[in-house]
């Protein structure tokens, strides 16, 4: 699992005794001249022609250039504003540590998590999450409809935004509330369609570490079969209440992941400095957290998204760095410029799970309308997802087949990301009572599956 939890508090004290830094001389004199000088010294170049990379030495010179950058910066903890150092043994040691695979959920829906290979021919994890927020009357229903879905392994359910009519605030009785209700509508969803053990991640609506703190209970909430995320902050640094979090999930006894998106334009500059970033990550929550797996969301500044051809560069060569030199479970989670009910979506949801799929990822899919607009989420882009996961690991694609296939996606939507259209909500797409696709949306799925099989994307039927 990384960093036995019992070091927790030899970890933690670093944040009391490390080096005292400003967080602006954090950031401008050691994590971006030490990105830059890692990313030069071992001459990683982005190749807009390979949104899937195949180069192994690439993605080898990016694992190398992540664990010397990580050494050198350390990771940055805002509330007592002193580096937290880790050394090359703990490095080692943490990863030798790792065992590879976990057994997600309870009883009869239980599911192996895996560290991936690339060009594995293992299926992904299929983990659905449309990671956003919906009407509180429907929210139920929403939940009901994504766990309804057969290739589910497990889900990272939509997330409230009201809770007896009042908008919840966070670190307030609301955000409480909210994310009980969260959690039951959750756990009620999966025994009512006969999953009771599916395995769940959650509460997206708790942001506050006494919200998460809140639903942690074996009977109604998040149980230990489940798992829950700790944030990295923007960019690689902590605080207090992170580690309050990843402090409670190991002594709870739950899974838990570090939730961590490096920002293409940000910070790490361009693509090469972005995927350096995104699998230094992989090693914060490693040594920092004992997370138990990566959660992957690298994303452009200005879209808001990770669909995008450098995007799907930067998520094929840190998912390789990671598969090709730890044991360590990743996901890949899309976040879509497109909504539901457009064609769009569908081409960049196929596109990021094949450029992750055959890099060694699991999938975590999929957020479309660059996460920000309300109700606009449903199951059919999720399912095209897992399906094309599926296909193209029983199919034994290659990443060279994969990025012939991306490129010709791309030439179908990256002229229209500046500009991409929201599509329909998830109440418009589906019949809400039911919690199944209105016969439209269901022909207009059908229709979009038929294309990509002749685009060539591989479907499992």
């Amino acid at each position: 699992m990384g960093t036995p939890p019992y070091r927790i508090w030899e970890v933690i004290e670093r944040s009391e005794t490390g080096e005292f830094m400003e967080e602006k001389d954090f950031i401008h004199k050691r994590l971006l001249v030490e990105i830059r000088r890692a990313v030069q010294k071992y001459k990683i170049k982005y190749d807009p022609q390979s949104p899937v990379n195949a180069d192994d030495g690439l993605a080898d010179a990016v694992w190398n250039a992540a664990v010397e950058t990580f050494l050198a910066i350390g990771i940055y903890n805002k509330s007592t504003h002193r580096v937290m150092a880790f050394t090359r043994d703990e490095v080692n040691e943490a990863l030798l540590g790792l065992p590879g695979s976990y057994l997600f959920g309870a009883g009869k829906d239980a599911r192996p998590f895996t560290a991936r290979k690339v060009e594995d021919k293992n299926p992904p994890f299929m983990l659905y999450s449309p990671d956003i927020t919906y009407d509180e009357r429907d929210h139920f229903k929403a939940c009901v409809a994504f766990l309804k879905e057969p290739l589910l392994d497990g889900i990272c359910a939509p997330i409230l935004e009201n809770f007896f009519g009042h908008k919840i605030s966070s670190h307030s009785p609301t955000e409480l509330g909210g994310s009980l209700m969260h959690a039951m509508n959750l756990k009620e969803a999966a025994r009512l369609v006969g999953r009771p053990g599916i395995h769940c991640v959650a509460v997206g609506t708790a942001e506050a570490d006494s919200s998460q703190i809140h639903v942690s209970s074996q009977d109604y909430g998040i149980r230990t079969t489940d798992s829950r995320l700790v944030a990295s902050i923007t960019e690689f640094m902590t605080d207090r209440e992170m580690l309050n979090k990843a402090v409670h999930y190991q002594q709870f006894g739950c899974y838990s992941g570090n939730l961590a998106g490096a920002i293409y334009g940000g910070y790490a500059g361009g693509a090469e400095g972005t995927a350096v970033l995104q699998t230094m990550y992989h090693l914060m929550g490693t040594l920092l957290y004992s997370s138990h797996y990566e959660q992957n969301f690298p994303f452009h500044l200005k879209y808001g998204s990770n669909t995008g051809r450098e995007m799907l560069w930067i998520v094929s060569v840190y998912s390789q760095a990671i598969a090709r030199n730890t044991k360590m479970p990743q996901t890949s989670n899309g976040f879509a410029n497109a909504g539901p009910g457009t064609m769009m979506l569908y081409y960049e949801t196929a596109a990021h799970a094949l450029a992750s799929t055959v890099s060694g990822a699991n999938l975590w899919e999929m957020a479309p309308t660059r996460n920000k607009y309300h109700n606009r989420g449903t199951p059919l882009e999720a399912r095209l997802a897992a399906e094309v996961g599926y296909g193209a690991s029983l199919s034994g694609m290659t990443r060279i087949e994969a990025n012939k296939i991306v490129k010709t996606l791309l030439e179908k939507y990256e002229r229209d990301i500046p500009e991409a259209p929201i599509g329909k909500t998830f109440q418009e797409m589906y019949d809400v009572d039911k919690a199944v696709p209105r016969p439209e949306a269901a022909e207009q799925y059908r229709e979009a599956v038929k294309e990509l099989k002749k685009m060539g994307v591989p479907f499992p039927y």
